[in-house]
């Protein structure tokens, strides 16, 4: 009785401890119960900067999940590099969130990019993944010929998905796993074609954008070019009418200095003449009065 009432207590102790625990401390908490009266697991939600992390960590590994069948233990390294960077995240949780992206990213291929970055700010990035997993498949497709039994295995995001539902169900089911490989192989062979195709339309669709952006810049590069040569035929009209302006001046005041001189000029030959006068009627006196003296 005293096991069973114990046994009975712990779910109340894990609830008693979970109210005395500050905020910061309940959400980090992760409380896994096992009985009847089970308590669900709940975890924080995803941050935008922990999403933009863990994408990062499975772009790294994605080749290595293409490589690789079983890729439960791949999920678990995910997982602890979360945990490095300050992330406390399963290996459980860290695959489901990689589904919820990439349906998110099915989802988004019909909007237009302004919606669809404010609908799925993570586009890019998954996109960038699945672009170079079709450049590898290419790499890989092009030696089909010499080392296709050296191939590794191929998977799109679809067969992924299939995949880990299939190791999953194993576990329950193992006498059907030779169907499942044929069935695996057949849509290997369709993904592929599909895969081709959709890096083809991504591709014309980036050199669209591309185009749109050269245009747009050139539109506004000329614009820029008419704003500043129009700016440059001002400023030349305006230097041009100072420049008439400061000639014009120039003229007057030579033209002043010139009637200057010219007065200074006449004004010294009425004075010249006058002195000229005055001493020639000086030595008309002196020469009478030595006369009469005489």
């Amino acid at each position: 009785m005293e096991g069973h009432h114990q046994h009975h207590q712990q779910p109340q102790q894990h609830l008693l401890q979970q109210i005395l625990l500050p905020h910061h401390q309940q959400q980090n908490m992760i409380i896994n119960v096992d009985g009847g009266g089970g308590i669900s697991d709940r975890f924080p939600q995803w941050s935008i900067q922990e999403t933009k992390e863990f994408l990062m960590i499975r772009a790294e590994l994605d080749q290595t999940f293409m490589e690789t069948k079983r890729n439960k233990q791949l999920w678990q390294v995910i997982s602890n590099n979360m945990k490095e960077k300050g992330y406390h995240r399963s290996a459980e949780q860290c695959k489901c969130k990689w589904k919820n992206l990439v349906t998110r990213y099915k989802g988004c291929e019909t909007m237009e990019p302004e919606a669809m970055r404010q609908q799925f700010p993570f586009y890019n990035e998954i996109q960038a993944i699945f672009t170079s997993r079709s450049m590898q498949r290419m790499l890989w497709g092009e030696g089909e010929g010499t080392s296709k039994k050296n191939k590794p295995m191929q998977l799109s995001s679809e067969e992924e998905e299939e995949e880990d539902n299939d190791e999953d169900s194993e576990e329950q089911q193992k006498g059907s796993t030779r169907m499942r490989r044929k069935k695996k192989k057949a849509k290997i062979s369709s993904g592929n074609n599909k895969n081709s195709g959709d890096f083809l339309n991504n591709l014309k669709e980036i050199l669209e954008e591309f185009m749109r952006q050269q245009m747009q810049m050139e539109a506004q590069w000329m614009e820029a070019f008419e704003s500043r040569e129009k700016e440059r035929r001002m400023k030349e009209m305006e230097w041009r009418q100072t420049m008439e302006a400061l000639e014009n001046e120039r003229i007057m005041m030579d033209q002043r200095w010139r009637e200057r001189e010219e007065q200074w000029r006449v004004r010294e030959e009425v004075r010249a003449q006058n002195r000229d006068e005055l001493i020639t009627t000086l030595l008309h006196k002196l020469q009478q009065q030595s006369e009469d003296d005489f």
